[in-house]
């Protein structure tokens, strides 16, 4: 479905400890909304709630649960989580393989 690189998983980690937050706790939740440059554009928050009875479909990589709606699963399935710390900055990129374009934002695509 969704895959979270070791850096952009060690990234997280370090930002859940920073904000006090613990994977027995927080959950990943990523998705997708409409807006951006392309059309849509990738959302990434620390979420309590997973909801496994309506939408959310949950994954676990070294113990970081991953939280998808089932409509941005839509959009996400095969989509790599990757962390960029070189020159031409710093973030979270994704690297989808169904995105048509991009931006070059490393946010947004359009399907």
């Amino acid at each position: 479905m969704v895959t979270i690189s070791d850096k952009a998983l060690n990234h997280v980690l370090s930002l859940m400890n920073d904000s006090g937050l613990s994977t027995e706790t927080h959950n990943l939740r990523v998705g997708v909304k409409g807006g951006g440059c392309s059309g849509l554009s990738y959302t990434m928050d620390f979420d309590e709630v997973i909801d496994t009875t309506t939408d959310d479909v949950v994954e676990v990589s070294n113990g970081l649960k991953i939280v998808i709606d089932r409509k941005s699963l839509l959009y996400l399935i095969g989509t790599e989580l990757n962390y960029s710390d070189g020159l031409n900055g710093k973030g979270f990129e994704w690297i989808n393989p169904n995105a048509s374009r991009t931006c070059g934002c490393g946010e947004s695509f359009s399907l």
